[in-house]
């Protein structure tokens, strides 16, 4: 249904800016920015942005690290709550692509000590806009087990954030397993954004035209790194570990299909078979995705393989991929107003602890 949605001004505290002398409040000057509201049939709804970044010039400092875009800096977030209101976003869950994962241990544990504080502070200078997931040097396991855990208990952090790989290996192998174990533990999302197929890149084949690194690149290392966490029996060690993965999950969920057919075509080569058809993880409350599909259709599609209670709004803000998530929710079919509200901000309050 689509009948009953809307937007609507709110003059709350972002959403304005003081008029200035000159313009005043009525006449003569350009309309002020007013914060977008959402409203699904008649009830205002909380909208939760799970993909959005940023960055800690100080803990990039600490290895040189450049930074990519100037809008992943927080010192002045007014530009940032700008873009937010504009988009009808009311809440954003901030996260930083692990750099790290080739750091020494002390260094990179002073790193995400510094990171982290600085997430806690971003969030706790707005704490009715922002949530941030942790970071982790998910290089050294046992510490990221240690780190996410101080993080969410003694910082309040709501999740903690991962890459598709760890300086190239899968997040599935076993080695992971005490990281993953406490996130099950601690019963905290876990965000899985791709840092592209590197090893590819080498071989010239990402080359050429298309910027196919990040095109096809990222969205290919997340759809490795799920097929992992499926066929090597992570999600079934971990039952109650829950990921959310940008870019719509990659390809995986528009192909899953073909996964079920390779264990019932290969059975004897595909390895220990996972408990359920691979396409069941897609819906059963372990495995969630962002809405970075691009389009009503392939949205309706994304819906239809996962169901959409495992569906969250995203942006990949301030990488201008998108800035009409929300207008994208609203106009895809099919969608009940319960449906709408859930994927606008529901399943995330619900998976972050954000309160209504």
């Amino acid at each position: 249904m689509t009948n009953g949605i809307a937007f609507v001004g709110c003059d709350e505290a972002y959403g304005r800016r003081t008029p200035s002398p000159e313009t005043g409040s009525g006449g003569g000057g350009h309309a002020l920015p007013r914060r977008r509201e959402v409203v699904v049939a008649g009830k205002r709804v909380k909208t939760v942005d799970v993909h959005a970044h940023c960055a800690v010039p100080a803990a990039m400092a600490l290895i040189n690290h450049p930074l990519e875009a100037p809008g992943l800096l927080m010192a002045d977030p007014s530009v940032r709550l700008a873009a937010m209101d504009a988009q009808g976003i009311d809440v954003e869950v901030l996260s930083i692509n692990p750099y790290w994962y080739r750091v020494e241990r002390d260094r990179v544990a002073e790193l995400i000590r510094i990171q982290n504080e600085a997430l806690v502070g971003f969030c706790a200078a707005h704490p009715d806009r922002f949530v941030a997931f942790a970071t982790a040097a998910l290089q050294y396991p046992d510490l990221a087990a240690q780190q996410v855990e101080h993080a969410v208990k003694a910082l309040g952090l709501r999740g903690v954030g991962v890459a598709g790989s760890v300086a190239g290996e899968e997040l599935a192998n076993p080695k992971f397993h005490p990281f993953w174990a406490k996130c099950e533990e601690l019963g905290v999302l876990v965000f899985l954004h791709p840092l592209g197929t590197r090893e590819l890149e080498p071989s010239g084949r990402l080359g050429g035209s298309g910027l196919l690194t990040n095109t096809i690149g990222n969205p290919l290392e997340t759809t490795i790194a799920l097929s992992h966490l499926i066929f090597e029996g992570t999600l079934d060690r971990f039952p109650g570990l829950k990921i959310c993965a940008a870019h719509g999950g990659g390809f995986l969920p528009s192909y899953a299909n073909r996964s079920d057919a390779v264990c019932r075509t290969f059975a004897g080569r595909v390895g220990p078979l996972p408990k359920k058809n691979p396409t069941a993880y897609l819906r059963d409350g372990q495995l969630f995705f962002d809405t970075i599909v691009f389009t009503p259709e392939a949205l309706r599609h994304l819906i239809a393989e996962t169901g959409p209670g495992q569906i969250v709004i995203g942006t990949d803000y301030p990488f201008p991929w998108t800035s009409t998530e929300v207008e994208l929710v609203l106009s895809t079919p099919g969608l009940s107003d319960a449906e709408r509200i859930a994927i606008l901000g529901g399943t995330a309050q619900r998976l972050l602890g954000i309160k209504s």
